[in-house]
């Protein structure tokens, strides 16, 4: 059985995932800011004894790939992302400019733009497979573990909710396609983890998200 662990992160508290099986495990949206979140999150990986596989960012935004160098630092692993999203990535200067005032101060590993849709990510015995779900950005990604019944949204799907469009590179037309022909087509028991806030799932969303509810 997969374990995941949650860690909410910076102050727009996202949620950082660890999961893992078999003694492997991916970090997804490594948004650790605070030196405290980023020892948490090293923390934790070395007092399981695992090894770190994968950094999975599903998208480029700030607050989802804050702490992605510590993990390079201390684990060697460069995080993915979709290729769509790589601008985002490589911008972390100006976005921390643009909505925290000051710049970023660090460096970011290169990222590797291999979340395409259809990819398959193992750990352990488990394995992710990558759903492009653009509307968010254009490389917003969600990764879904058919065999758990999980899936992590990051800002694609929230309770209740669905990511804003209004950021640059954002499309409510996209997102509200992403929501129609990918996630509402999961299986009603399937587990939301999404990047802010309380999980869900795939069946309440469907009944009660004002978002889903007629899709």
């Amino acid at each position: 059985m997969m374990k995941v662990k949650a860690f909410q992160c910076n102050p727009l508290q996202e949620n950082c995932f660890v999961a893992s099986h078999g003694g492997e495990a991916v970090v997804i949206d490594c948004g650790a800011y605070f030196d405290s979140e980023r020892k948490a999150v090293v923390q934790y990986i070395k007092e399981e004894e695992l090894t770190l596989r994968h950094v999975l960012c599903t998208h480029g935004h700030l607050d989802h790939i804050f702490g992605v160098d510590t993990l390079w630092q201390e684990f060697g692993v460069s995080p993915q992302i979709h290729p769509a999203d790589l601008p985002l990535y490589n911008n972390m200067e100006e976005q921390t400019r643009q909505f925290m005032g000051i710049g970023y101060g660090r460096t970011l590993p290169k990222a590797d733009g291999t979340l395409t849709d259809g990819t398959l990510i193992a750990f352990g015995e488990q394995q992710l497979r990558v759903l492009h779900t653009p509307g968010h950005s254009p490389g917003g990604v969600c990764l879904y573990c058919e065999a758990e019944k999980i899936v992590f949204t990051g800002d694609t799907l929230f309770r209740m909710s669905v990511g804003r469009t209004d950021l640059e590179g954002g499309s409510w037309p996209q997102l509200m396609h992403s929501l129609q022909t990918v996630v509402a087509q999961l299986p009603a028991d399937t587990v939301v983890l999404p990047g802010h806030g309380p999980q869900s799932l795939i069946g309440e969303e469907k009944r009660m998200n004002p978002y889903l509810n007629n899709l």
